[in-house]
C-alpha cells in the first residue's frame, strides 16, 4: 500500500500493540506494525513513514541490550509518539534518565492525569468534562526520572511526574499511560489529533482499497486461475466476491461439507453463492469421510489434526481437476500476518492448533493470492459492505473452521451433532427474538459429555446436558460473557429441553478468556 500515508508502529512487544494500529485504522490512517528488530536503517528509508509509533512492552530500558529503534528513526524528522515503554526508551535515547520500578512510582490499571501547563494540539479534547482530570490506564514499573533536552511535561499522575511529555519542536510526543485501551476513555482524540498533526488526510477507506484490491488481484493473476477454499465464513466470503470481481470466471470456489456445519447451513452457503453471485463452486459433501475417520476420536488436538489432515486431502482431490489452476486464494487477515512474526524469536506454547489451509500451497505447488492480508476484522466487514453482502451476512458471528467438531467434547456421533445443531439453532433464535444477536460477538451451544437424570412427564431420563456460550469481545483475543437475564436464560433452557430430544439438563458458561478459551476445545 505504497500509494497510501503510511505510518509505522515499531512494536517493542506489548500485548495491546494491535490495538494501535486499529485506532489509527479507525481514523482512517493505513499503518503497519513491525518488530523492533525488522526496522532498520535500509527498511525505515524504504518505507518512508510519515510518522512513528513507539509501542509498550514488557523489557526495562534500563537493562543492557533492552530493545531500542535504530537512531535513524529520530533524525528523519516526522513526529514521534512514544508510549509507555516507548516513552522510556525516547527519554533514554535522547539524554533523559528511566530508573527501574519503585513501589511509590509503580502504577497498574486505572489512574487520572491532570495537565500541568498551557495546553498543547496533542491534547485538544481533554480535560473538558469539570474535572480537570483524564482517567487513563497505566502499566508500568519503572519511571521517567529525568526528562531529555527539549521535552516539557504537560501530564501529570500520582505515579508519573512525566505521564504526557513532548519536545514540540521536533513534534516528539511521549505518554506513560496506554491511550489504545478502552479504559483510557480518550483515547481515541490522542491520536486523532497527534495523526492530524503529523499530516495524515485520511485517505484510508474501504472503498479504496476495493479498487485497489482488484486492481493488485489483476496484476498478480493475469491469466491464470485461481481456487479459493470456501467456508460460508466472512473472511473466505468476502475473499471469494472480491476475486470474482477482479478475475470472473477465472475463480473457482471448493466448499467441502465435512458434516460439522450449522443446520441447514451448507444449503445456504451454495444457494448464496450460485444464485447471488453466479461464481463456479464446486460443493463436495464429504461428511462421510470426515465423521468415519473422527469415529472414537476424543482428543480435542487429534480431532483438530484429523480434520485439517483430511481437509488438504480433499480440497486437493477436487482442486486437481480445474484446469490451469496456478493460485489459492486464501482470508488470512492482518492479525495473522502479525502473529506469525515471533517478536522474541523463540517458540510459543501452543493453546491450540488452528483450523487453516495453510498447507496446500507447498503440497500442491500453487502460489497464494491473499487479498485480506492488510485487514482487521472490522475492516473486512466494511469490505463486505462495499462488495454489497447482505449485513445480515456481513454481522454474522465467527465459526470456527473444525466446527460443531471443537463444540462436542469428547467422542463425536452423528447422534450427538444432531442435537448440538437442534439446541444451536433454538438458541440463536432466541438471541435474534430478543435482539441481542448484534450485541454479541460469538454464541453457540456445546453439548457435554455426560449424560444426566431428569425427570419428564411422569418418567425418568438420562440425556445430555449442554452449555450456553455468548460473548462479547473487540477481536477474540480477550472475552467476557454476556450478562443474559434469568428470564432470558430460564427461557431460552425451557425451550430447548422442550424442542430437542436428547438434551435434558441447560448451563450458562461464565468463564472469561483468559483463563478460558471462547471455544470449548
Amino acid at each position: 500500500m505504497t500509494q497510501h500515508q503510511r505510518l509505522l508502529i515499531i512494536d517493542f512487544g506489548s500485548q495491546v500493540t494491535q490495538l494501535i494500529a486499529r485506532r489509527l485504522r479507525e481514523l482512517n490512517v493505513y499503518c503497519e506494525i513491525h518488530p523492533y528488530q525488522n526496522v532498520t536503517d535500509a527498511f525505515l528509508k524504504d518505507f518512508a513513514p510519515m510518522a512513528i509509533i513507539f509501542s509498550g512492552g514488557p523489557d526495562s530500558v534500563t537493562r543492557e541490550g533492552s530493545p531500542r529503534p535504530p537512531k535513524s528513526a529520530y533524525e528523519l524528522g516526522v513526529p514521534i509518539l512514544g508510549i509507555c515503554y516507548g516513552q522510556q526508551v525516547m527519554m533514554q535515547d535522547l539524554g533523559g534518565l528511566v530508573e527501574a520500578g519503585q513501589s511509590h512510582t509503580a502504577e497498574f490499571g486505572r489512574a487520572y492525569v491532570t495537565p500541568t501547563q498551557t495546553r498543547i494540539d496533542l491534547l485538544k479534547g481533554w480535560f473538558m468534562d469539570g474535572t480537570g482530570r483524564e482517567q487513563v490506564w497505566m502499566s508500568h514499573g519503572d519511571h521517567v526520572s529525568r526528562l531529555a533536552p527539549g521535552f516539557e511535561v504537560y501530564g501529570t499522575s500520582p505515579g508519573a511526574p512525566y505521564a504526557i511529555t513532548a519536545d514540540l519542536s521536533r513534534r516528539f510526543y511521549a505518554v506513560q499511560f496506554h491511550p489504545e485501551v478502552h479504559h483510557t476513555p480518550n483515547g481515541a482524540t490522542l491520536y486523532e489529533n497527534f495523526v492530524r498533526d503529523a499530516g495524515f488526510t485520511g485517505d484510508w477507506t474501504m472503498a479504496g482499497y476495493r479498487d485497489e484490491a482488484i486492481r493488485q488481484i489483476r496484476e498478480q493473476v493475469g491469466d491464470a486461475h485461481v481456487i479459493c477454499g470456501l467456508s460460508g465464513g466472512v473472511d473466505s466470503s468476502v475473499t471469494a466476491i472480491l476475486l470474482h470481481e477482479a478475475i470472473g470466471d477465472q475463480l473457482t470456489c471448493v466448499f467441502v461439507d465435512h458434516g460439522l456445519l450449522r443446520q441447514n447451513e451448507a444449503t445456504e452457503v451454495v444457494k448464496m453463492f450460485r444464485d447471488n453471485y453466479n461464481i463456479k463452486l464446486i460443493a463436495a459433501d464429504e461428511s462421510d469421510l470426515f465423521l468415519g475417520q473422527l469415529e472414537g476420536v476424543s482428543d480435542p488436538e487429534l480431532k483438530r489434526k484429523t480434520i485439517g489432515r483430511l481437509f488438504i486431502d480433499v480440497f486437493q482431490k477436487y482442486a486437481n481437476d480445474i484446469k490451469d489452476a496456478e493460485y489459492l486464494a486464501q482470508g488470512t487477515l492482518y492479525p495473522d500476518v502479525i502473529e506469525s512474526v515471533s517478536f522474541s524469536g523463540g517458540p510459543s506454547v501452543t493453546i491450540k492448533s488452528h483450523h487453516n489451509v495453510g498447507g496446500l500451497p507447498e503440497k500442491m505447488g500453487l502460489k497464494l493470492v491473499e487479498p485480506l492480508r492488510e485487514l482487521f476484522k472490522d475492516e473486512v466487514r466494511a469490505l463486505g459492505h462495499e462488495l454489497g453482502l447482505p449485513a445480515s451476512f456481513i454481522g454474522r458471528h465467527p465459526f470456527p473452521g473444525p466446527g460443531l467438531a471443537i463444540r462436542c467434547p469428547g467422542e463425536i456421533t452423528r447422534e450427538k451433532l444432531e442435537i448440538l445443531r437442534k439446541a444451536d439453532a433454538v438458541y440463536i433464535d432466541q438471541i435474534r427474538k430478543h435482539g441481542l444477536y448484534d450485541e454479541i460477538w460469538q454464541a453457540f451451544v456445546a453439548i457435554l459429555p455426560v449424560r444426566t437424570v431428569g425427570v419428564m412427564g411422569d418418567g425418568r431420563t438420562y440425556d445430555f446436558a449442554c452449555a450456553l456460550r455468548a460473548v462479547t469481545s473487540v477481536d477474540g483475543m480477550t472475552a467476557d460473557y454476556y450478562p443474559f437475564s434469568h428470564d432470558f436464560l430460564g427461557e431460552t433452557a425451557t425451550r430447548i429441553i422442550n424442542e430437542v430430544k436428547g438434551i435434558n439438563r441447560v448451563t450458562y458458561d461464565i468463564t472469561s478468556k483468559p483463563p478460558g478459551t471462547i471455544e470449548w476445545e
